[in-house]
Formats: C-alpha cells, structure tokens, sequence
C-alpha cells in the first residue's frame, strides 16, 4: 500500500544557500502545495512537495527534528539527512500554526513510531534483547554457581557487562552530540532567517516608497483634473440660463468635489503613514492593493464627474437649440405681419380711390 496525504497546504518554498549558509533561495516560483505523507509499509513520515516536474522538499521526519517559527508568517526545519534547511512562507498566520501543530503530532508518531519498531526488531532477536537472558542473570547473583564456575567464568560476566555499559554510553554521548548539532543548526538556520526577513523588509519598504511617489503623482494629476472639470462647471453655469437648475447642479457637483477632496485627503494621510511605518511584506502588499482599490474608485468618480459635464454640456446645446428655434419662428411671424401689413395698405388706398369718386 503506497503513500497516503494527511495533511496539505500552499506555501512558497526557500532552502538555506549551500555555499554561504546564510542567504535563502527560493526554491519555487509561486506559492505550491506542501503535504505531510504516510508510508504505512514502513511507518515513515514524510513532507513532500512538487514544483512542476521535480520534488523540492523530500523530508523524512524524525524525532529528533524541531519545526521554528521565525516570525508570523514563516517557519523553517532542518534535515541532516538531505543536509539542508527547509523554509516554508505562509499567507496567513493561521496557516503556519497549523503546519506547526502537524509537524509536532508527525514528530511524536514517528518517535512512537520508531519504539514500535525497536520493539519489535528486540522480539525478533532475543540474543541482542540485553534483559533476554534470564538465566545467565540468575547466576550472576547465585553464589554457589560463581563458587563452581570459578574465576574465568566470572570474568567472563564482567566483560559482557562492561561492553553493554560501554555500548549505552557510547549511544548516551552520540545522542547527545546530534541533538546538540540539531540545536546548532536550528539556531544558525533561525539567524539566517533572521536576517533575510529584515533584508525582504528592507526591500519592500523601498518599493513601498517608489510606489508612493507614483501614488502622489497620480494624485497631483487627479487634483489638476478636478481643478479642470470645476472651471468646466463653473463655465457652464455661466451659460446657462436657468439660475434654480445652475444652482442645485452646482450644488451636486459641490458635493462631489468636497467628497473627492475628502477622499484625496485620506489617500495623503495613509501614505504619510506607510512612509512612518514599517511592516511585513504581505501586509504591504494588501495596504497596495487597497490603495489600488480607492485609486480606482477615484477614477470612477472622475469618470462621473465627466459624464455630469457631458449631461450639461448637453443641456446647454438643447437650450441654444430652443432659443435658435424660437427666433426662427418669430422672424416667420414677423414676415407674416409685414405681408399683411403690405395688404392692408393696398386696402386702404384702394377705398380712398373710391371714396374720392
């Protein structure tokens, strides 16, 4: 029976420089799913994840492995089997706690794990199991059998258990010399992690205040288009000729420019405030996206604006419309009256002629 999952996660991938030992290098592009396997055939615990075609972490977990936190968002283990550090980037902080919180029940199945195993490999070889022979302890506290066997055989003894002693020792100490590798790695491993979380901070501050300056021209643009758009309106009302619709039409685009103004104030408050304040990577990244965010609402706004331009510019073409189409018809009026006026002339001489014979 194969591998199963127990456990996955997305994450973005770093492995310690080999040749420095102090830098981290990216060991994906994009963030990739991490999971904790079980080889039940083995009983082995394993995180395994792959990028595209290769397998970037391969780590088999075992008892003596610590998983680190760094910091909020990134966490990190060392395997000396693969002979490198492994560090894991998460999006939340959620996340790493959850990975943690695996990493330590993986950990205590694999111990468990490995005294099932020990266990059973010392049933299956009784003359390796040291408390096996019963009998031979026996003899060890049986004074007659010392008396019989002499000497020799109790030399003999001794040896076997100095050996077994010896043997525990030598195990005690190599123990106790690959925990204390482990510790130094881990703390080596935390340094440099350390160090490269506050390179990235350095970064992304630097970026944040490229961005800010970008922002701030953007702004400056904006605010020149409204100055624009408020001498079109102001303009406009001018020409048009109904004070009660100028008025609540001004008043409208008041509002707007004030919410605007408002709106641009904010944008100015928020980027002093990232300038004065430093932060993680990912909370940079999502204040950019909510700049971004109100920077378009901005520009929907703006767009309204035209389109209130565009609707009074309009208004203003009708009325001149009106007014041409209504001085067309009283010059056809007035033509009319001349006409008729012209007629009642004729009558009026005409009745005179008659009148004077």
């Amino acid at each position: 029976m194969g591998e199963q999952p127990i456990f996955s996660v997305r994450a973005h991938v770093f492995q310690i420089d080999p040749a420095t030992k102090r830098n981290w290098l990216p060991a994906s592009k994009h963030a990739v799913t991490v999971s904790f396997f079980y080889d039940a055939s083995r009983s082995v615990y394993r995180i395994i994840s792959v990028g595209g075609t290769k397998a970037i972490i391969n780590s088999t977990i075992t008892p003596n492995m610590t998983f680190t936190k760094t910091s909020q968002k990134f966490g990190q283990w060392a395997d000396s089997r693969a002979n490198t550090v492994y560090g894991l980037g998460f999006s939340t902080e959620q996340q790493l706690q959850q990975f943690a919180e695996q990493f330590k029940e993986v950990k205590e199945a694999a111990r468990l794990a490995r005294e099932k195993s020990q266990e059973r490999f010392e049933l299956a070889n009784p003359a390796l199991n040291i408390a096996a022979p019963q009998e031979f302890s026996e003899e060890r506290h049986s004074p007659p059998l010392l008396t019989v066997n002499g000497p020799g055989e109790e030399k003999l003894f001794r040896s076997k258990s100095a050996d077994v002693e010896l043997t525990t020792e030598k195990e005690r100490v190599k123990k106790m010399l690959s925990e204390g590798s482990v510790c130094d790695i881990n703390m080596e491993a935390e340094l440099f992690t350390l160090q490269d979380s506050n390179a990235k901070l350095v970064e992304a501050l630097q970026e944040a205040n490229s961005s800010v300056e970008q922002w701030k021209k953007q702004l400056a643009e904006y605010q020149e288009e409204t100055d624009r758009l408020r001498d079109q309106v102001a303009e406009l009302e001018s020409q048009l000729g109904h004070p009660a619709a100028a008025q609540t039409g001004k008043e409208e685009l008041s509002r707007s420019l004030e919410e605007l103004e408002a709106m641009l104030s904010a944008k100015d408050q928020e980027i002093d405030n990232l300038q004065s304040r430093k932060t993680d990577v990912g909370e940079l990244e999502k204040e950019r996206e909510e700049a971004m965010q109100r920077l378009q609402d901005l520009e929907r706004r703006n767009t309204e604006l035209e389109d209130q331009v565009q609707c009074a510019e309009k208004t203003l073409a009708s009325s001149r419309e009106e007014r041409d189409q209504v001085e067309v018809e009283v010059r056809q009026i007035i033509e009319v009256l001349d006409v008729k006026i012209c007629d009642l002339n004729d009558l009026r001489q005409s009745l005179a002629k008659l009148i004077d014979k």
